[in-house]
C-alpha cells in the first residue's frame, strides 16, 4: 500500500513541480514582468521564506552574499522586491515582496485556485474537510521546511 501512496504522491508533486516550471519560462517571456526563470525562481524563494535577510537568501540557496545581493539588486531594479531596513541596529536588510509581485508573479495561483475548485466538484465537503486536515497535518507536522532538514 506505501508504494501506492508514494506513487500517488510522486504523480501530484511532479504536476505541480511541471505546471510552475511552465508559469515560471512563461513570465520569463512576457514583457510585462520582465524576469528570467532565475529571478522567478528567487522571487518564490524569498516568498517563501518569508522577509529573509540577503545573508538568510544566500544562506538557503547556498550561494555567495555577493551572488545574492547581484540578483536581489536585479529584483529591486525591476520593482519586485524592497529593501527594508531591520530593527534598531538598522545594519540588515529584510527582503519584502512588493505588490507588484503580489499582484502578478505568484505563479501557481490560477493553477491552485482551479484545482481547488476541481477537488470541491468532485468530493463531497466532508471528504474535502478530511483531505485539508491531512494535507494540513503533512504540511505542518510530516515535512520539515526545507531549511529545517537535517
Amino acid at each position: 500500500m506505501s508504494d501506492v501512496l508514494g506513487a500517488s504522491l510522486r504523480q501530484v508533486y511532479e504536476r505541480i513541480k511541471l505546471q510552475f516550471y511552465k508559469e515560471v519560462f512563461c513570465s520569463a517571456h512576457d514583457n510585462d514582468t520582465g524576469l528570467s526563470a532565475v529571478e522567478a525562481f528567487s522571487l518564490e524563494v524569498i516568498d517563501q521564506l518569508g522577509c529573509p535577510t540577503i545573508g538568510r537568501f544566500a544562506e538557503f540557496l547556498n550561494i555567495s552574499r555577493s551572488n545574492a545581493t547581484y540578483k536581489v539588486a536585479g529584483l529591486v531594479r525591476l520593482g519586485y522586491v524592497r529593501k527594508e531596513r531591520s530593527g534598531p541596529d538598522k545594519r540588515e536588510y529584510y527582503l519584502v515582496l512588493t505588490d507588484k509581485y503580489r499582484s502578478g508573479a505568484a505563479l501557481l495561483d490560477g493553477y491552485m485556485s482551479a484545482l481547488v475548485e476541481r477537488i470541491h466538484g468532485r468530493f463531497t465537503p466532508e471528504e474535502t474537510e478530511e483531505f485539508a486536515r491531512k494535507l494540513n497535518i503533512i504540511a505542518t507536522e510530516l515535512m520539515p521546511a526545507p531549511d529545517e532538514e537535517s
